[in-house]
């Protein structure tokens, strides 16, 4: 019966896109029968040429004459036939210049080579693409055979007769648009290149069929983020990206400011009344270099001179090098006397790293609440692993505990890998052919498995059976984690009960003082994957919390607002987009699963 639902489906004749003329390539190649049903449909496609290939086609120089028609004769054109002086009369009688049917020549053809360029294009619209058949009578085939161009034409749809990986080809009879490439400087004019490769020109390497594969996966996460928690009562917030709340240290936060664009060149360095500032990071990296150096003179002992130079300029770094780590222990930078007041927002402003705190005011409000955008955060780690712009699923619920919120965030991953695996199975298909081929194996180990649940301690107790360099207070390292939920457990895996010293602030004091109701979500291979709390609801407590730590309370006082009046239990989860990305598609490099990456020192286009 589901054959026959199939075949029926299947039957139907395609239907053009609702805002142009053409057929989207996936309503063809992407049936279950992989277009055959459509034999003999006219439509028009567009797509961009991916493989091609020419062919000359055989053509015969001579047609043979025309069978000579036999009709009734009349009794005087049998005279002639017979009395050739009677013909010649009548011929000049007549004044006759045409020739006699039957003494026509033959017909001769010119001997010109045909050819036929069979294209493979793609609309991106799917992972499979449709072969192209262009005669050379339709266009001059140099015109559609450059990897890289985009053609728009029109046709028949065809079955091809030799077997082989496709089942049905477009009978080109009408080009409607070309969009040339310039072959010589195209980037993506071999069919195999690597992802370090395209790296290099975002603006194009969605072209290539992996990255393609994984924006239709990134397109169909953030659809079904929407779609499970509207099904399930949440509302969508639109959280500010500029916010003047900071928790975390100021190098590691983006400032908004238009100080720069006064007229005056020289307005910000007005402002700053402090030196100006050096990295640390660069001093760190002179000292390796210098400490090298002067390894390597003292091991030649040839030049003095040069060594006692070196061995100055190792002291100044050092000196130099102390003098600002001071200045960072003693002052923030607020504390650096930057004038604010002739600043866009007369104060300082930062890109928001966290929106969570901002989404606890409407969850107090709305009870279920949600927001989903980017988040930017300075961080100088190997780019192939933090982005300084990322996206952040957030999300919060009133009157939940740690055990609420633990089992949406859990029923949340399970219902996003449900339907990569519904929605995107041609991509998924194609990644794994390109990459680990287990990893659908944990995509659905996700979905079909609950996940492990342990306490922080229970999970060093694990972890002191193999290693002894563990210890209370200690954060998990990749290692720790990866050996839990690889090895160990073998599925993915909640710790909970966390020492309050390696969670945020606003994370829930339990009964002991030592801990906090906050948990982190690892997944196979790919890690922590997703974070929560249940959010400390008591003033006192959450007040002592920002005085240990040093934050500054004016910036949090409407933070605080939100419990001094009609203060209620809550809790929340964020989720890390491109880490879930990652995860579902296998790519290692994160720089991979996002349109535009920016890292320290590349922001292109």
């Amino acid at each position: 019966m589901e054959a026959q639902n199939i075949a029926q489906k299947d039957n139907k004749p395609v239907k053009s896109f609702k805002y142009s003329n053409r057929v989207v390539l996936k309503s063809i190649v992407g049936r279950a029968d992989c277009g055959l049903g459509l034999v003999g449909e006219r439509v028009v496609v567009g797509g961009w040429v991916k493989w091609c290939n020419v062919k000359t086609k055989p053509v015969a120089s001579k047609q043979p004459a025309a069978v000579p028609v036999v009709k009734d004769v009349t009794c005087s054109e049998l005279l002639m036939s017979k009395i050739p002086l009677l013909r010649c009369i009548a011929k000049a009688f007549a004044g006759a210049t045409e020739t006699l049917a039957d003494e026509k020549p033959d017909v001769v053809v010119a001997n010109t080579a045909s050819s036929i360029a069979q294209l493979r294009i793609n609309d991106g619209s799917c992972v499979a693409k449709l072969q192209v058949v262009v005669d050379s009578s339709v266009c001059p085939l140099e015109q559609v055979t450059t990897i890289g161009n985009s053609v728009l034409v029109e046709g028949v749809i065809e079955k091809v007769e030799a077997r082989g990986n496709y089942i049905v080809e477009l009978k080109v009879e009408k080009i409607l648009h070309v969009g040339l490439v310039d072959h010589e400087n195209y980037p993506l004019s071999k069919t195999r290149l690597s992802l370090d490769m395209i790296r290099a020109y975002p603006h194009l390497r969605q072209r290539t069929t992996m990255v393609a594969s994984v924006v239709r996966i990134r397109s169909t996460l953030t659809c079904a983020i929407h779609m499970f928690f509207q099904q399930n009562g949440f509302h969508f917030v639109h959280t500010p990206i500029i916010t003047t709340t900071t928790t975390e240290d100021h190098k590691k936060k983006f400032y908004v400011t238009n100080l720069f664009s006064k007229s005056d060149d020289n307005a910000m360095k007005n402002a700053m009344k402090g030196p100006e500032e050096i990295s640390l990071e660069v001093l760190r990296a002179a000292i390796k270099d210098k400490s090298r150096r002067i390894d390597d003179l003292k091991r030649t002992d040839s030049n003095k001179e040069a060594l006692i130079a070196s061995l100055n300029d190792l002291k100044m770094a050092y000196e130099l090098t102390s003098q600002l780590e001071n200045q960072e222990k003693s002052e923030s930078m607020n504390a650096r006397k930057v004038d604010f007041s002739e600043d866009f927002f007369c104060c300082p402003a930062y890109l928001t790293s966290y929106a969570g705190l901002h989404l606890e005011s409407h969850a107090c409000a709305l009870s279920c609440v949600y927001t989903f955008g980017p988040i930017f955060q300075a961080e100088y780690s190997k780019p192939m692993t933090h982005l300084a712009e990322m996206w952040m699923l957030e999300v919060e619920l009133a009157f939940a505990m740690l055990e609420d919120v633990m089992n949406c965030a859990e029923d949340c991953l399970k219902s996003l890998c449900l339907s990569i695996q519904k929605d995107c199975s041609d991509d998924i298909k194609f990644l794994s052919s390109r990459k680990h081929k287990r990893f659908i194996d944990r995509i659905k180990s996700v979905e079909s498995h609950p996940f492990a649940r342990i306490s922080y301690t229970e999970a060093l107790e694990v972890l002191k059976k193999v290693t002894d360099k563990v210890e209370w207070g200690m954060d998990l390292s990749t290692e720790h984690q990866s050996y839990l939920a690889d090895e160990y457990f073998k599925r993915p895996l909640i710790i909970n009960e966390y020492p309050k010293e390696l969670k945020p602030f606003y994370a829930r004091i339990r009964d002991d003082r030592r801990t906090v109701s906050a948990f982190d979500i690892i997944v196979p291979k790919a890690g922590v994957i997703a974070s929560g709390s249940q959010k400390e609801e008591r003033i006192d407590m959450l007040d002592l919390r920002i005085q240990e730590l040093g934050l500054p309370r004016e910036q949090l006082d409407w933070y605080l607002d939100i419990r001094r009046h009609g203060t209620v239990e809550h809790a929340g989860f964020n989720v890390k987009f491109e880490k879930l990305i990652m995860f579902v598609t296998g790519i290692d490099d994160i720089r991979d699963v996002i349109p535009f990456p920016r890292t320290r020192g590349d922001a292109r286009c």
